[in-house]
Order: C-alpha cells, then sequence, then structure tokens
C-alpha cells in the first residue's frame, strides 16, 4: 500500500500517472478539500536505496536500536517504504511496514490541527488567554492558546524531572496537569519573544481544547484529524496501559544506564505504556504509511479551508539560540528549509516526520529505541530527504526546482559520531 496510492488518496493507474482523486472531509463544520501531488507509483533508483539503507544502518548503530522502520516519497520519481532489523536485540522477530508504533512529539501537531480547526469553525479563539480553559494557571494569564501551539509560551519543560518515571513505570496513568505542571514551576521567560520546547505547553493547550469543546483530547483528533484523512490506525489512545495498536507492533525499548552509557545487551520492553505520558504533547501511535500520510497533509494545511487564516506557520521564530537561519519552529511544527515536521522520542520509540508543503516530498522513520533521545531520528530523516530529493525524474516527470541547506553527508558523520551503548568491560 503506497503513501498517496492508497484507497484513502485514489490508485495510480502507472508508475507515472497522477492521483486524480481530492480528499474532501469534514473537519468540524467545513469541509476540507485537498488535492494531493501527483505521486509516481514505482521504486527509487537502486543505488539511492543502498545510500539510504546505509543511513538507516548507521543510525541504527548510533542509537543502540535493533530496528528502524522508514518511508520516503518523491512524488516525481517513486517511493521507499522498508523495515530493517528486528523487534530487539536477542530476538530474531523481524520488524515490519505494517506494524504500529508511538509517533512522539508528532503528537504536537494533531493537537495544533485540532487548535486551528476548533478556531476556523468559530468553536474557539486562538488568542485565548490560557486560564480562560485551563483552571489552577492564573499565572499564565498573559500567554494564549496559539503561543502554546507555537512554543512561544516561555513556559518549562517537564521531560527532565519525569523522564524516570515514564521509563520505570511505563503503564502509570498521569493527569496532564500533573505533568505540565513540572514545567510550569520552572522559571518562565516572556512570552512570544523565543520558541521554547515545552511539552508542558502542548499538554495544557490539550486540557484547553476539551475544556472548550467537551470532548475528549482523543475524539477530537478523530474528529479533525483522522476521520478527514481517512487514517484508521492513527489515534490517540486512552490512558490505559497497552500496546501501540491491537494489529502488529513494534517493540518499544528501553536500555539500562552504565557507566559510560548504556548496555545496549539487555534491552527493556516498555511497548505497553499508558498514552497519557505524553498525552497532546506526545501520545498519538500510527503506522508508517499512514504517518507519511498525515504529515505530507498538515504540512500542506490540507486539513484547513483553503486560504484560511491567520497562517499557521507564517511567523516563526528561531528553533535554539544559535540554530542556523533554515532551522525555525511554529504552528507546532520544526520548519527545517522548505520542509516542516517535527520529530521526538517518547518510552521506547525516537520518531520523525518531515513534509515539504510544495512538492509532497515526504520522509518518516521511527527507531525501537528511545535511549539516545530525538536527536539521531531527526538526523536520519534529515540525511534520507538530503539523498533522496537529489533523485532525478522518473520518464515523462519533471522534478521541481527543490534543494535543502544541508548534505546527506553531513548527518551521516554526525550520526555515526553519537556513541549510544557503553563498550563492554575490558577481559
Amino acid at each position: 500500500m503506497h503513501l498517496l496510492s492508497s484507497r484513502r488518496w485514489g490508485a495510480a493507474a502507472a508508475s507515472a500517472t497522477a492521483l486524480a482523486l481530492v480528499l474532501v472531509g469534514c473537519s468540524g463544520e467545513a469541509d476540507v478539500t485537498y488535492t494531493p501531488p501527483p505521486q509516481v507509483d514505482g521504486a527509487l533508483p537502486e543505488d539511492t536505496v543502498a545510500q539510504m539503507q546505509a543511513a538507516v544502518d548507521n543510525a541504527i548503530a548510533a542509537s543502540g536500536s535493533s530496528g528502524a522502520i522508514v518511508g520516503v516519497w518523491v512524488p516525481w520519481r517513486g517511493e521507499w517504504v522498508a523495515a530493517t532489523g528486528t523487534q530487539a536485540q536477542g530476538d530474531d522477530t523481524p520488524v515490519s511496514t505494517d506494524m504500529s508504533f508511538r509517533v512522539a512529539d508528532v503528537t504536537r501537531l494533531m493537537t495544533c490541527d485540532v487548535l486551528y480547526g476548533m478556531a476556523d469553525d468559530g468553536l474557539i479563539e486562538l488568542d485565548a488567554s490560557v486560564p480562560d480553559y485551563v483552571s489552577g494557571v492564573a499565572d499564565l494569564k498573559d500567554i494564549t492558546l496559539v503561543d502554546l501551539c507555537n512554543g512561544a509560551g516561555g513556559i518549562g519543560s517537564s521531560e527532565a524531572k519525569l523522564k524516570n518515571a515514564w521509563l520505570t513505570t511505563p503503564e502509570r496513568v498521569w493527569s496532564p496537569l500533573e505533568l505540565a505542571a513540572f514545567g510550569i514551576g520552572q522559571q518562565a521567560s516572556a512570552p512570544r519573544t523565543a520558541y521554547q520546547d515545552s511539552d508542558s505547553g502542548y499538554l495544557l493547550l490539550g486540557l484547553a481544547l476539551e475544556r472548550a469543546s467537551g470532548m475528549s483530547a482523543s475524539a477530537l483528533i478523530d474528529k479533525y484529524v483522522t476521520d478527514p484523512l481517512e487514517l484508521e490506525r492513527t489515534r490517540l489512545p486512552g490512558a490505559t496501559a497497552a500496546a501501540a495498536s491491537d494489529g502488529p507492533v513494534m517493540r518499544g525499548n528501553h536500555l539500562p544506564a552504565v557507566e559510560g552509557g548504556y548496555d545496549c545487551t539487555a534491552p527493556i520492553d516498555v511497548s505497553v505504556a499508558s498514552a497519557s505520558m505524553g498525552f497532546t504533547d506526545s501520545g498519538a501511535v500510527s503506522t508508517i504509511e499512514e504517518l507519511g500520510t498525515y504529515i505530507q497533509a498538515t504540512a500542506a494545511q490540507a486539513l484547513r479551508a483553503e486560504g484560511a487564516e491567520p497562517a499557521r506557520f507564517g511567523a516563526p521564530l528561531p528553533a535554539a539560540a544559535g540554530a542556523p537561519s533554515w532551522y525555525q519552529a511554529t504552528g507546532g511544527a520544526f520548519l527545517v528549509g522548505s520542509m516542516i515536521g517535527q520529530q521526538g522520542w517518547t518510552a521506547g520509540y525516537a520518531t520523525s516526520a518531515y513534509s515539504d508543503p510544495a512538492t509532497g516530498f515526504t520522509v518518516a522513520v521511527t527507531l525501537n529505541n528511545s535511549a539516545s533521545g530525538s536527536s539521531i531520528a531527526a538526523y536520519l530523516a534529515w540525511e534520507l530527504a538530503a539523498i533522496a530529493s537529489k533523485v532525478p525524474a522518473a520518464e515523462g516527470q519533471t522534478a521541481p526546482e527543490f534543494g535543502l541547506p544541508f548534505t546527506a553527508d553531513q548527518y551521516h558523520a554526525t550520526i555515526a559520531g553519537i556513541v549510544t551503548c557503553a563498550a563492554p568491560p575490558a577481559g
């Protein structure tokens, strides 16, 4: 099943035939119409695939993972969807492309989809004050809901305080406000002055959306995201501890810490977990095909009516102090050159997904280990994008003027220089 040639979008009649169907869904009160870019139905060149496979192998080794699932869709040439490796070190069960996994911070994009969908439907104001909808946070009166979506609320993050608890008790059910409190309690910066990677902000945003709608966050994501796109295995699970899906699941692993790093020979299975640890920040699950479909649609703002204002990605901030000018953040996303997406980790998984809204060029990756955090998953997605962006067009097609402000070699070397696993003891 192909990203843009599945039943959700219509089937390509031949490898160079453009998709002809239009997505029409009901996102709240307004119909949403999206014509996906033409997608050639075919494989990418063998030399390109070999280079991308080497990139995946390099990332698996550096991260201490045992497996990865990736998808690369080049509309003017073809696609590569592949699974590499096994469920865990010492487990010979192979991973496969139909397996579900946790998408981590890609959930932030979905939460912002709901915010903008509700705003477009007249159900909420983007510039409403956070305490209008969330009790017990009166000090946040100068922060708006759209500030939370943009990562511009100046609120701290809970991750550093809670990471160990998430990994050692993945089945624990958390209250979103309890989680957010660990970030709210930190020294805040002035809102709208800088981007700050704050899980607490997206947790508060989820609570506000629930209060404004009278619906659960899971139901809101169904209504504004998965139902319009007909994503059958993408959802925000409830708080009950469970695997990522009732169907095939990629095992999520973490590694015990030892002196000098992590012990990669004894992975801990954290596949069964409560999505409450991530909620509307990082709790959603998907498959590689559906993740690719989703990121392409949301990057193109397909879940909003054409011409909807304000533009969600129109006023980005630097993603970090000293970040290159091509790396920015807003709207629940990172902007990497012309690509829009997210990356993150949650217990057992590191995931990244990006798409170029002008061309539909799309990359999605997941690794089955969370010990190294999200950086390797992000760098792998960027490396794959740099490789695949250079493929020539298929016969009868024309490659767009599309490029990225970095090279594949740059991120291949960066990934190779990350050492997650501790060296075995001498003797």
